[in-house]
C-alpha cells in the first residue's frame, strides 16, 4: 500500500498513513475523467433560455397588404419571423441538459482523480483542521504555511467554522466527503484531506 506523511495544521509531521491502492494508485484514463466532467457541467446547466414563437408574440393577425398587385413580397401578418418584433423560428425553449453515467464509471472516475492528485504530489493529509474561531486570517496562516493558494479541502462532515473562514478566499473550496466529485478535484490544483475522510472514501468508492 502507498504511504504518505500525516501533518497537523502547523505543518508538523505527526506520523504516516497508509493509502488504499484501489483509491490512490489507479491507472488514469483522461477520457473517463473528461466524460464525467462534461456530465457534471451539463447537469449544472439551468436550461432556462426561452424565445417566443410566432403564435406567442403579441400582434394582429391582419394581413398588412393585399396578396397581389402591390409589387411587394406577399406577407401574412406582422408576427412572422421575417419581421422585426415577430416570433423566433426554432429558438430555444426551457429544457433539461442533465444525463447520467453508470455508477461504476462515476466511482472509477473519482478514484482516478484522487490518484492523479496523489501522483502529482499535490495531495496533503491532515490529522485535523480545527480553528479556535471563525477567522479568515487564521485560515490563511495555515494555507501559507503549506504554500497553498488553490485547494479543495475535504472534511468528514459539514464544518461551518472552516467554511465561513475560507469562503472569501478565491481558489479555496471546503466540502464534506459526501460531496466530493471529479470536477472539483480536477478544478483545484491541490487536494487537502482530513484523516477520517480516508475511511469514508473507502466505504463510498469501494463498496
Amino acid at each position: 500500500m502507498a504511504v504518505t506523511e500525516l501533518y497537523n495544521i502547523n505543518k508538523e509531521k505527526v506520523g504516516e498513513v497508509q493509502l488504499n491502492d484501489e483509491l490512490f494508485c489507479v491507472e488514469i484514463n483522461p477520457h473517463i475523467i473528461h466524460e464525467i466532467v462534461l456530465m457534471q457541467l451539463a447537469n449544472r446547466r439551468s436550461g432556462t433560455a426561452s424565445t417566443k414563437t410566432k403564435a406567442e408574440v403579441s400582434g394582429s393577425n391582419k394581413k398588412p397588404w393585399r396578396q397581389k398587385g402591390t409589387g411587394r413580397a406577399r406577407s401574412g401578418d406582422k408576427r412572422s419571423p421575417l419581421w422585426r418584433g415577430g416570433g423566433v423560428s426554432f429558438g430555444p425553449k426551457p429544457r433539461s441538459y442533465s444525463y447520467s453515467l453508470p455508477k461504476k464509471v462515476r466511482k472509477l472516475g473519482l478514484r482516478m482523480a484522487l490518484s492523479a492528485r496523489f501522483e502529482e504530489k499535490n495531495m496533503i493529509v491532515l490529522n485535523d483542521f480545527q480553528l479556535e474561531e471563525i477567522k479568515t486570517k487564521k485560515f490563511m496562516n495555515v494555507m501559507n504555511s503549506f504554500q497553498i493558494q488553490n485547494a479543495l479541502i475535504v472534511t468528514p462532515d459539514e464544518n461551518n467554522d472552516l467554511l465561513k473562514s475560507s469562503r472569501n478566499i478565491p481558489g479555496i473550496k471546503v466540502i464534506p466527503t459526501s460531496g466530493l466529485n471529479v470536477y472539483d478535484v480536477m478544478l483545484h490544483k491541490n487536494l487537502v484531506l482530513l484523516q477520517p475522510c480516508l475511511s469514508q472514501l473507502e466505504e463510498r468508492l469501494l463498496a
